[in-house]
């Protein structure tokens, strides 16, 4: 139809063990259950309802819908399992390094230590920076998630500074925030090295 825009191209990709994809409804049970778990959002204001973790999951795939990436979900390729997101944002509210493309992601605890989260995320960084031709990506967390802090730093990523993030309450220990950046040079730099080191083992 003549004036309507092209539908957008839906990015989905796979890992070794991992796909990332658009949702579907049966995500939303999982989704909710991680989202209710204490420990999974120890970091987070607080857990969130079956409604709050709906919404949430409605607009990630509606973005997806709209830029052809987000926060995608995460199946177990082996058993089709969903486990949780990884994926890019543009976050909604104005930070001390907007505007900005940020990685973040969620999994269910029981998949925490397995190298999933990591895994997905080269994946993501490599569609960020080679498919979308994105010039820099940051992350950022409180500043008591180490583990979240120590993958970051694992995907190459640098410290950048501290803020205090405008959605958190005033009085949260989890207001005061880092937020880490990776650049598409850097990355690139650190793919050839990778790439040379598998050559010469």
């Amino acid at each position: 139809m003549h004036g309507m825009p092209a539908p957008r191209e839906i990015i989905e990709f796979e890992t070794p063990r991992l796909r990332l994809r658009q949702w579907q409804e049966s995500d939303r049970a999982p989704f909710a259950a991680l989202n209710a778990d204490p420990e999974v959002m120890a970091h987070f204001p607080s857990p969130l309802s079956r409604a709050g973790s709906d919404a949430l999951a409605e607009r990630c795939e509606s973005l997806i819908a709209e830029r052809g990436w987000g926060f995608w979900a995460v199946e177990l390729k082996a058993s089709g399992a969903f486990i949780g997101f990884v994926g890019l944002h543009v976050p909604m509210v104005i930070l001390p390094f907007s505007p900005c493309v940020e990685i973040g992601w969620r999994l269910a605890l029981p998949h925490w230590g397995q190298g999933y989260a990591g895994e997905a995320a080269e994946g993501v960084l490599a569609v960020g920076f080679g498919r979308l031709a994105l010039a820099e990506i940051v992350s950022f967390t409180a500043l008591g998630n180490a583990r979240s802090r120590a993958l970051m730093k694992r995907l190459g990523m640098r410290q950048a500074g501290q803020f205090m993030h405008p959605s958190v309450p005033v009085g949260s220990p989890l207001r005061a925030h880092c937020w880490y950046h990776l650049s598409a040079q850097v990355w690139r730099e650190r793919q050839q090295m990778d790439e040379f080191s598998t050559r010469s083992a």
